[in-house]
């Protein structure tokens, strides 16, 4: 299997900082919220781990209800207070602990958190894709200068549909059926 493409047993999701407060001041937080919650739900079906984080919750809030049920059987929240997720050992321990080299990344703000984790984990050695409609920033000039960044530095733009299917392989499945109507959820709420 080619590099570039998801492997379900070698990758991991890594959903940062999709908070109340933090959400609330983002133009796109609908989408990206509905993107993110799509993609877990897949994740879980494919059994794919899902970590997540929160960013200074004292101040910030948990994670957006609308993920709630979805984050059920993921890890976290791992509370920090660094911007990038590296920097806090209880994250650190959970990527050890899922033993996967491919990192999908989601999540609030595309400029600060989601980059600075990127730019961590290239670093040190993961193939880092980030979902293009499942990061925002405040402001869209912030997050399309981070994903210019992050594509120089070597992490891969990429789609949810685009991550779901990669890991999914093939169709005729029951499985198959059973992401197929996550996907399609998409479509509903256009």
């Amino acid at each position: 299997m080619s590099e570039h493409i998801i492997d379900a047993s070698d990758v991991a999701v890594v959903v940062i900082d999709v908070q109340e407060r933090l959400a609330a001041t983002m133009s796109a937080r609908d989408a990206v919220v509905e993107t993110i919650r799509r993609l877990v739900r897949a994740s879980d079906e494919l059994e794919i781990p899902v970590i997540y984080t929160e960013q200074y919750a004292k101040g910030l809030g948990a994670t957006v209800p609308e993920l709630s049920g979805a984050l059920a059987c993921a890890v976290g929240p791992i509370e920090k207070v660094s911007f990038d997720c590296c920097a806090e050992p209880a994250f650190v321990e959970a990527l050890e602990r899922v033993e996967r080299r491919q990192v999908v990344i989601v999540g609030m703000e595309a400029h600060i958190c989601v980059m600075q984790t990127a730019l961590h984990l290239i670093e040190d050695g993961f193939r880092v894709q980030v979902v293009a409609d499942g990061v925002c920033s405040a402001r869209e000039f912030d997050r399309d200068v981070a994903l210019e960044r992050l594509r120089a530095a070597g992490a891969e733009l990429t789609t949810s549909e685009s991550v779901i299917y990669e890991a999914l392989g093939a169709a005729g499945t029951e499985r198959f059926r059973r992401v197929l109507a996550i996907v399609k959820e998409r479509a509903g709420s256009e």
